[in-house]
């Protein structure tokens, strides 16, 4: 029962949405059909051309987001969520392109994993965490809301402030990673990111965003960094010049999980905080499957409860102990955690 109802919990606020249907071409009637209301990575895509006005059709070629395809087509090594099938359709000596974006779903239900915490922490009560990182064995934290985000890092067993540095007024912090020996930090609404030196604080530089919608969490596998941006994408940037170059999108067997936060990668998986859900995703950062979910969700009751408490935010591996820490907006304690599968 238990596992029922926290897998409702999670998947609540889904949206759901079968394959897209675009408008039949007003001209000559045609259409894309995929014969099936509900599309699961795996499964065959079997493609037929709707022709209510009996067009004499001489050939039809397909594309799956830009590469020919089969009529039949086994849907194997894909990202899941949102793809456009394209169908080239000769008819009566003429041609015509129709389009068909369908949703791909994950084709199995995520693990479920189970927590036993090792260490507890004191953490920063007025601290808006928005980002939490170790690097070098040092620890590091981004904060929000604005006139109050600053950069830090920390000593994770007292709690103490070693270095800090506040954004100006008008920004809002977000997420951050570091790779090289350089800080990348988000700004939630002002398309900007900021890029310091680790060992100073130094600012270096800063960043501009592409197509994603706003900053969230960033983490990074040591080649790019991924950033998610408060939907159901993260993003990849490249970390030479941090443009965008193309997406994932999350979803399990359900659906998307939109609200994508705070972000660390770990052992080859991207984990995942969702905003005001009290637990974490983990993520196969090559399709956007959701191979498993962590109830975090008991951790909240172990804080000091006041009025400014918020959500858990913030999920940190420590490689050289093995362990995760997380913590949460305006949480008084760091909880250093391991988690199994239940």
């Amino acid at each position: 029962m238990r596992l029922f109802k926290y897998i409702t919990v999670i998947c609540l606020g889904l949206l759901l949405v079968n394959c897209g249907e675009t408008n039949a071409s007003k001209q000559t009637g045609l259409s894309i059909d995929t014969n099936t209301k509900s599309i699961t990575l795996g499964d065959q895509l079997n493609l037929t051309i709707s022709n209510p006005k009996k067009k004499n059709i001489e050939s039809v070629s397909y594309k799956l987001n830009d590469i020919d395809i089969k009529p039949n087509h086994t849907l194997k090594s894909i990202s899941l969520g949102k793809n456009t099938i394209e169908a080239i359709v000769n008819y009566d000596g003429n041609s015509e392109t129709l389009t068909k974006q369908i949703e791909i779903n994950n084709n199995r239900r995520p693990d479920i994993y189970t927590y036993e915490i090792v260490n507890t922490y004191p953490h920063e009560i007025t601290s808006y965490t928005q980002g939490l990182e170790f690097y070098k064995g040092e620890l590091y934290e981004s904060t929000g809301q604005r006139t109050k985000s600053k950069l830090r890092k920390l000593n994770f067993e007292t709690g103490e402030v070693i270095m800090n540095t506040n954004l100006a007024d008008a920004f809002f912090g977000e997420g951050l990673t570091i790779l090289n020996d350089s800080i990348y930090q988000l700004t939630w609404q002002s398309k900007r990111g900021f890029i310091y030196d680790v060992n100073s604080f130094n600012r270096l530089g800063t960043f501009n965003y592409g197509q994603s919608v706003e900053g969230w969490g960033l983490c990074n596998d040591g080649a790019q960094l991924y950033k998610s941006d408060g939907t159901e994408k993260i993003w990849f940037l490249n970390k030479d010049n941090l443009t965008e170059n193309g997406h994932i999108e999350v979803y399990t067997e359900k659906g998307k999980i939109p609200s994508l936060n705070e972000l660390e990668w770990i052992d080859g998986k991207i984990y995942a905080n969702i905003y005001q859900r009290n637990g974490v995703v983990i993520i196969n950062p090559e399709n956007g499957a959701v191979e498993g979910v962590i109830d975090f969700k008991p951790l909240r009751k172990l804080v000091k409860q006041h009025s400014e408490l918020d959500v858990l935010n913030g999920i940190a591996f420590n490689p050289d102990r093995n362990t995760i820490f997380v913590t949460g907006k305006n949480w008084d304690k760091l909880f250093e955690v391991r988690i199994k599968k239940k």
